[in-house]
């Protein structure tokens, strides 16, 4: 009798306290995730809110682009030993990908620097030059050009954003369409996002 009661399975009232245990530290992990992502998307649109109000700043305080400034070497002061680079003052920032060393597209960050409106190496007006965002990517430039929605304007360039982040923030900011508004992809076809594929998009300054 008592052998038999010993060798007896769980009951059905163990396996449900089991089960509920299992799908409440199964619900606090997914929880946590969805935070944990949160936090990042967060992090990431206030990056590109950062930049907006960094160039927003400097025309304020200069009534120049940054990049273009042609007057930034007598203007603006720097540390022994960085050259502070002009741009041609043409009212347009020149470049794309701030793939070429003292393009106007790569000179943004060292003017912006050197403002004190953003971190970072003042000394850098090359690829070096770029930023990180918060998914991991590129920051790769602010520029002018018609790039991703046919709009010629001044925009900044985010490369390697996954695919649902890229439309979560289209959908948010702009009319969820890819290939049109604020928000658009650079490359690629439809109007919506891959979801499986990191994108370079552009969002309008």
């Amino acid at each position: 009798m008592n052998s038999r009661r010993k060798n007896a399975g769980f009951t059905l009232v163990e396996i449900a306290i089991v089960l509920v245990i299992i799908g409440l530290l199964l619900g606090g992990v997914l929880k946590g995730q969805q935070m944990v992502e949160n936090t990042k998307y967060k992090n990431f649109k206030q990056q590109i809110d950062s930049y907006r109000a960094a160039v927003y700043s400097f025309q304020d305080r200069y009534r120049a682009l940054p990049g273009d400034y042609a007057l930034a070497s007598t203007k603006m002061t720097a540390p022994a030993g960085v050259t502070i680079r002009n741009g041609n003052g043409n009212g347009a920032v020149a470049g794309g990908y701030c793939d070429a060393a003292n393009e106007e597209a790569c000179v943004v960050w060292q003017h912006l620097i050197l403002a004190g409106l953003i971190g970072g190496d003042a000394s850098a007006t090359d690829a070096t030059a770029r930023r990180v965002h918060a998914y991991g990517g590129v920051v790769s430039s602010i520029s002018t050009g018609n790039w991703a929605n046919g709009r010629n304007e001044l925009k900044i360039l985010m490369q390697g954003i996954p695919g649902e982040v890229a439309q979560r923030l289209d959908d948010e900011l702009d009319d969820g369409n890819a290939t049109s508004g604020d928000v658009a992809r650079y490359g690629g076809s439809g109007a919506t996002y891959d979801v499986a594929q990191t994108l370079n998009v552009f969002v309008t300054m």
